[in-house]
């Protein structure tokens, strides 16, 4: 595993397909404005590579991808501090959020407050079928914000509001039925789940599928009407790329 900085690794194989992983940041793999500017900078560089077919976030704890932001970190904030806080780990949830290339996150164990917030921001979460997950701030005292904000467009505002007014624990099950998340598997079969998307993915035009998330994120805050306007031009930009006239060439060649 190559190191980008202290709190991130890389492994990459020869598809394209990247694995970053939280590196030290404890049994949980826990948050603190340290590990977030660190996984920022790593994002940032991932970012810029035209050659990343798919990214795989993963925690080196196998109990956790992102367990929560560091409470021992923030029990120790004043008004002007906790905002600084919170902005870091907004901009981290953004970095991954406006990655160019699929992101798929990788969900063992517990997945809590800043750590749904990330998997929230990610295009798909896989996870296993004993993970749990909650959003416990107000338990704590503090409201759920930032990245939390996408949650009601995942489960709707009536399961959004359970999750951040009751503080509840839920399942994998659960979690699955709501779409929360994608795809659950025991323990020892995650990373094949994973891998099964990962060859969904693979088998789809790199350009095309750098294009379609870049129109999701779009369309999220457009009217219905300017959003098809819209894709007009992504679909006659699609033709620049090479990817329709070889990858329909392909296709009929297979249908003669």
């Amino acid at each position: 595993m190559q190191m980008l900085n202290s709190h991130c690794g890389l492994d990459r194989d020869s598809r394209g397909v990247a694995t970053l992983t939280i590196c030290n940041a404890g049994p949980l793999n826990i948050l603190n404005s340290t590990v977030i500017d660190a996984v920022r900078e790593g994002l940032e560089q991932l970012a810029s590579d035209e050659t990343l077919r798919v990214l795989i976030i993963a925690g080196e704890s196998g109990r956790s991808m992102i367990g929560g932001a560091d409470i021992k970190e923030m029990a120790t904030l004043d008004q002007a501090s906790a905002e600084r806080f919170i902005t870091g780990l907004g901009n981290l949830c953004e970095t991954v959020r406006t990655m160019p290339c699929p992101v798929i996150a990788r969900i063992p164990g517990w997945c809590l407050g800043g750590g749904l917030e990330f998997a929230a921001a990610c295009d798909f979460r896989v996870a296993t079928e004993d993970a749990k997950f909650a959003m416990p701030e107000v338990r704590v005292g503090i409201p759920s914000v930032i990245h939390a904000a996408l949650l009601p467009r995942l489960i709707g505002w009536s399961r959004t509001r359970w999750l951040l007014m009751t503080a509840d624990t839920i399942d994998a099950p659960t979690a699955l039925a709501w779409g929360l998340i994608d795809k659950i598997a025991v323990a020892d079969q995650l990373d094949a789940a994973i891998e099964s998307l990962v060859e969904s993915l693979l088998a789809c035009g790199p350009q095309a599928l750098r294009s379609q998330k870049a129109l999701l994120a779009a369309w999220h805050d457009m009217p219905l009407g300017e959003a098809v306007a819209h894709s007009v031009g992504e679909f006659g930009r699609a033709y620049l790329t090479g990817e329709p006239q070889r990858l329909m060439g392909e296709f009929l060649n297979r249908k003669r």
